[in-house]
């Protein structure tokens, strides 16, 4: 059964700060790298780097494998 739900109108974000295009889509837009890292396989080493990108928060950031 559904419940009525009272939205908060403090919480909404206009859709021109967001950049929305008609397809629904955004560009996600890197700010800075927080983090690096290298693990190490048997045979190969995989870089990795945490990325913060511009409508996140720092515990939103999430890792990218970085190209060498």
């Amino acid at each position: 059964m559904l419940k009525k739900c009272m939205g908060d109108p403090s919480l909404i974000i206009p859709t021109e700060d967001i950049g929305i295009k008609y397809s629904l889509s955004y560009e996600e837009i890197h700010v800075q790298i927080l983090d690096r890292q290298v693990r190490k396989l048997r045979t190969k080493e995989v870089a990795s780097v945490k990325v913060l990108r511009r409508n996140q928060f720092v515990g939103e950031a999430t890792w990218k494998l970085r190209r060498i």
